[in-house]
């Protein structure tokens, strides 16, 4: 019985077809499937690590590591609207690998999936703290320094002194607060996520217009700032650094193909969700970038709120102009359009988790209770709480450098897989039916892959070294539960069973 068996593709969309108490709500139409895609791309990358990327990276030519990251997210994007039309079921990069590279294979996307959808919500839960206690200090109440940051941090508090925090408060709120909306129904998350992405995009776009009106052209000089001597400190190396660092604000795309299930029609839509999304936040954050880097020098973009500062630049240069009532109230309406953003992130990327869990219990590599489905609300209840508990502890006790890095190299490595598996499901199976073919097959798969990896290397070895022991725990509870249980090499083996007798 072999560690690779594959699901057949019948068997999948069998599974995909069924109806009852026990399977998920089809719900979701085309808009709300690219409003999902938005709601899961804008967030921390455009809000925070733009600018941190910028100021350490890649200078004025963010524009570029934008565009580079971009391409590596488009190329993924057409892999994954392939098999996302074709295989319409919760599972995603999951489901995609088992119905072509094997069983092992399946496993180890799916435990790597964790590092994309939990630790990126909790990612997101931190950025959502700093811009929650930053508004709160706006209006002069003050968070309680000790609860605002992971343990060990220090956190500056009034008069020059800090406070070494304790725990994220806000972040393990948040979560909590968010993992309630999903149990209630996937009808309502994409409601109130559709209401978030308006107005996030609203003040995104309200940045680009009314920022561009103060750009300093000087700032965009030397627009690829010469290399320090080190990798990734400028120059090139620094732009594609940069590319792999802020590549974190291109995440979110693929979350749309984990509600295949919940999808109306989604041999159709699953492929306008994904490709649409990521049109449109491709080109928000190619502009957005340029002008924050042109309203201030790049090297003051370093900080925990980036496109604040760049309002507050634009708004020194508006003073006695018409602009100046409108950049007055800028600075607030920009904090509370990341604070809404990053929350439609997290409602995105925990709805993307537990269908996760939930393909991975329905093939017998998870136990039992991971299956369920709420049975009023019909969702995957049991693992969207696990996941809002396991978001929450990681939001409250992680730093998010670590955090965002991890979710960075876990989601590239989803993407290499993926597209190395729509050439094998051209080869194997050239006859099933695709309502969406990635174009020419395998030159944009291979390269999908090879700009995968190359941001792969480009990111720290102490992020390596924590992906390689998170899949050495991965294989160790495959081979301790899940090869023990699985479905498909339970089917094996009974088959082989019959065959002997038969014989």
């Amino acid at each position: 019985m072999s560690i690779f068996a594959t699901k057949s593709m019948e068997q999948i969309k069998a599974e995909a077809a069924q109806s009852g108490e026990h399977s998920l709500k089809r719900v979701l139409g085309p808009v709300n499937l690219v409003t999902l895609g938005i709601g899961a791309i804008i967030g921390t990358g455009i809000f925070v690590l733009t600018g941190q990327a910028a100021a350490a990276h890649a200078g004025p030519a963010i524009v570029i590591s934008m565009i580079v990251a971009g391409l590596a997210s488009a190329l993924a994007g057409l892999c994954y609207s392939e098999f996302a039309s074709t295989v319409p079921i919760a599972g995603s990069a999951y489901t995609y690998g088992y119905a072509t590279l094997g069983e092992f294979v399946a496993w180890v996307i799916g435990w790597d999936l964790i590092l994309e959808y939990a630790l990126g919500a909790a990612t997101v839960a931190v950025g959502w703290s700093g811009y929650l206690t930053s508004i709160l200090h706006d209006l002069g109440l003050q968070f309680p320094a000790a609860f605002s940051a992971a343990p060990g941090t220090l956190v500056p508090v009034a008069g020059g002194d800090s406070v070494t925090a304790v725990f994220n408060l806000p972040a393990v709120a948040i979560s909590l607060a968010v993992t309630s909306l999903l149990v209630t129904g996937i009808r309502e998350s994409a409601t109130v996520n559709s209401v978030i992405v308006v107005v996030k995009v609203a003040v995104v776009i309200a940045v680009i217009v009314v920022g561009a009106a103060f750009v300093n052209s000087a700032n965009w000089h030397p627009f690829i700032p010469p290399n320090t001597g080190r990798f990734g400190e400028y120059g090139w190396s620094g732009i594609f650094r940069g590319a792999a660092v802020i590549f974190f604000a291109y995440i979110g795309f693929d979350a749309v193909s984990t509600a295949a299930q919940e999808a109306k029609n989604p041999q159709r839509d699953m492929p306008i969700g994904i490709l649409g999304s990521l049109v449109v936040c491709t080109i928000l954050y190619i502009l957005v970038s340029g002008v924050m880097v042109g309203l201030v020098p790049y090297t003051k973009l370093g900080v925990a709120a980036p496109m604040a500062v760049a309002i507050d630049a634009a708004r020194e240069r508006a003073a006695g102009t018409g602009w100046a009532g409108l950049l007055n109230v800028m600075p607030i309406l920009v904090k509370l359009g990341a604070l809404a953003g990053l929350s439609s992130v997290m409602v995105v990327m925990m709805l993307g988790q537990p269908r996760i869990f939930f393909s991975m219990a329905n093939d017998g590599l998870l136990p039992s209770w991971a299956k369920k489905v709420h049975p009023r609300f019909r969702t995957p209840h049991v693992t969207t709480i696990v996941t809002g508990i396991a978001v929450s502890i990681a939001a409250g006790f992680t730093p998010i450098k670590i955090l965002g890095e991890l979710v960075s190299i876990g989601t590239l490595m989803a993407f290499v897989i993926v597209s190395i598996g729509v050439i094998f499901l051209r080869y194997q199976r050239p006859e099933l039916h695709r309502p969406f073919k990635t174009p020419l097959v395998p030159l944009v798969p291979i390269l999908s892959a090879v700009v995968s990896l190359t941001l792969m290397f480009s990111l720290p070895h102490e992020t390596w070294e924590r992906l390689i022991i998170w899949m050495i725990i991965g294989i160790v509870l495959y081979f301790s539960y899940g090869y023990w249980h699985s479905e498909v090499r339970k089917a094996e083996a009974a088959m082989g069973a019959m065959g002997r007798t038969e014989r």
